[in-house]
């Protein structure tokens, strides 16, 4: 693993910031001390600054749950990081059982990827009624907007239901609802590195309100039909795939995940992993020490322990 995705000199966290790419920090998560220091900014290479962050983004995972095709259950994903298949086949325990049928007013307004994300989301209990959602997706519910392309072609007018939930968060505001939480949430899409950005973003969301629990959604489905031509060589990853995780505050101990990334040099030839959610899942499941992530545009990094 690269030492310097996470280095953290005193207190301070370091990130390295390119030109040209939104990265937000929020008040208070700057430190103004001198740098190296735990705090402000240092010269990087050229073209690149290092900004300190805060005392580090650390976090700790609570429940969670995955779906994809042949792993619905929490045993099915434990023995596929451990090596394993991770086929649901060999699932006997009753205690492994995949997540109850949604509602029916929630398989309505939801395609089949939304169903299984708000699915995931609702098997990590209080989190799914009290939590900040962080909802991370490169294209999101893209069957849905397909749909109301063609109709628009045909020259009808598209659902009123379908246009309402087209919009990005449409899920985060969906699931929100049913629930009834009101604690407010982010949607996120940056291509190959969304899901990245929206740990990255969850993480953030914990270090200004730590208070706070953040749930983190992301979901992906292959496009549909007569689109496929426009997935780049990076979204050669296994798809569909949900996955939500409940997301509290480090306590220091040996649960604790440690966040870092490093914008990918221009020279990097080397070819994207094909899915940092499921990189990073793997990671959290095995008991690995720690994990990186080749991104398109970034390197993910995590590393467990104080």
């Amino acid at each position: 693993m690269r030492d310097d995705l996470l280095q953290q000199p005193g207190s301070g966290y370091w990130f390295r910031v390119d030109p040209g790419q939104l990265f937000r920090f929020r008040r208070g998560q700057l430190t103004t001390g001198p740098a190296g220091e735990g705090g402000g900014a240092r010269a990087g290479r050229p073209g690149q600054c290092e900004v300190a962050v805060g005392e580090g983004l650390r976090i700790r995972v609570g429940a969670w749950r995955a779906w994809a095709p042949g792993r619905e259950t929490p045993a099915a994903w434990s023995d596929w990081a451990n090596g394993g298949t991770g086929g649901d086949a060999a699932v006997t325990s009753d205690s492994a059982a995949a997540p109850a049928a949604l509602p029916m007013i929630l398989r309505r307004r939801a395609t089949p990827i939304g169903q299984k994300l708000i699915g995931a989301a609702l098997a990590c209990g209080d989190a799914a009624r009290t939590a900040r959602y962080v909802l991370a997706s490169r294209h999101g519910e893209m069957t849905r907007t397909v749909g109301i392309l063609d109709a628009l072609t045909q020259g009808e007018l598209p659902s009123p239901a379908e246009f309402s939930m087209s919009v990005h968060h449409g899920l985060a505001g969906l699931l929100s609802i049913h629930t009834g939480n009101r604690a407010g949430h982010t949607a996120l899409a940056a291509g190959a590195d969304s899901f990245g950005y929206g740990l990255l973003e969850a993480a953030l969301s914990l270090h200004e309100r730590p208070k706070e629990a953040v749930l983190l959604l992301y979901g992906d489905a292959p496009l549909p039909d007569g689109y496929a031509a426009f997935d780049g060589a990076e979204e050669r990853r296994p798809l569909p795939l949900a996955l939500a995780i409940a997301l509290g505050p480090a306590d220091g101990g040996t649960d604790t995940i440690t966040v870092g990334t490093v914008a990918r040099p221009d020279t990097d030839a080397q070819d994207p992993s094909a899915s940092t959610a499921l990189d990073f899942l793997r990671f959290l499941l095995s008991g690995a020490a720690s994990a990186t992530s080749v991104g398109a545009r970034r390197t993910w990094a995590w590393r467990r322990g104080a």
